[in-house]
């Protein structure tokens, strides 16, 4: 599907999977034009790496997003509000690059005939119970909905869990606290989440370009981790010896599930082979 002679629009292209995809994408002989609201990240992406096109913009701006999608081949959407607990307290900037920030791409896609368009979704999306989630599943609708409108262009949607220290992870602050000695706060031990790391997810995006059939969402298999394993995992790699693991525990948040699914009529995370603690410990 990527195509040497041709070069591909990548929206949140200086977000946690934009620098891997960018490689993956680079590795194919293709070129690269990187579109980000975030100025000082995309100077860093274009010293990282020099062959691309760097475009500043936010998605929810159909000017900017039209500038951007110009002479490219495809686009790979990855720009979103990702975060639970922010996207209930600023549903309207939920919205704004989750559903407007998509429409803009998908109508762009109608007006310049692109080969595909992929979109990220979230296993969120599968049982709705926040912002986040509902923007994420109103998104996989439109995507079915334009590639009925426009048969021309694949239209593809990956649906995929947490990935391990994505950009405003739990986990990222866990490991500081910890290699501090600090205490640490957590939702709940007995929760359960599907976690994925970064290959893995680009792995998918480019398998689901190749083999899925329409905008259907592309569901991988995916095994599941323990809130609580995650932590101790964590606690017995990084936490200073002869410090003891010192927790305070607060309850789910809002528009948070106990356990997740990835497909609507599928397990749980709870019901899903897991991740033993010392699997944890490699991948962390």
């Amino acid at each position: 599907m990527i195509k040497s002679d041709c070069s591909y629009l990548v929206t949140g292209a200086s977000g946690f999977l934009g620098h891997s995809l960018i490689k993956k994408i680079e590795e194919c002989g293709a070129k690269v034009r990187a579109f980000s609201r975030n100025e000082g990240n995309l100077i860093s992406l274009k010293q990282k790496f020099p062959n691309i096109e760097i475009f500043s913009g936010d998605v929810s701006d159909e000017f900017e997003v039209a500038q951007s999608c110009q002479n490219v081949s495809g686009v790979f959407h990855l720009a979103a509000s990702k975060h639970v607990g922010l996207a209930e307290k600023f549903s309207r900037e939920c919205v704004k690059s989750n559903l407007v920030g998509s429409l803009n791409i998908l109508e762009q896609s109608i007006k310049n005939k692109f080969d595909f368009v992929l979109g990220i979704s979230t296993d969120k999306a599968a049982q709705v119970n926040g912002v986040y989630g509902a923007t994420k599943m109103l998104m996989e609708r439109l995507f079915i909905q334009y590639e009925n409108l426009n048969p021309d262009t694949k239209y593809r949607v990956v649906r995929y869990g947490n990935i391990l220290y994505s950009t405003g992870s739990v986990l990222c602050k866990w490991k500081d606290l910890l290699k501090e000695g600090k205490q640490v706060t957590v939702t709940e031990p007995s929760a359960t989440r599907f976690f994925w790391t970064r290959d893995q997810a680009v792995d998918l995006i480019m398998s689901c370009l190749e083999e899925a059939k329409d905008a259907s969402p592309w569901v991988p298999e995916m095994k599941s981790m323990e809130v609580g394993a995650l932590l101790q995992a964590m606690a017995e790699k990084y936490l200073p010896e002869g410090k003891e693991l010192s927790v305070n525990q607060i309850g789910l948040q809002q528009g948070e599930n106990l356990h997740e699914k990835i497909l609507e009529e599928g397990p749980t995370s709870n019901e899903v082979e897991k991740f033993t603690v010392e699997e944890i410990k490699r991948l962390i």
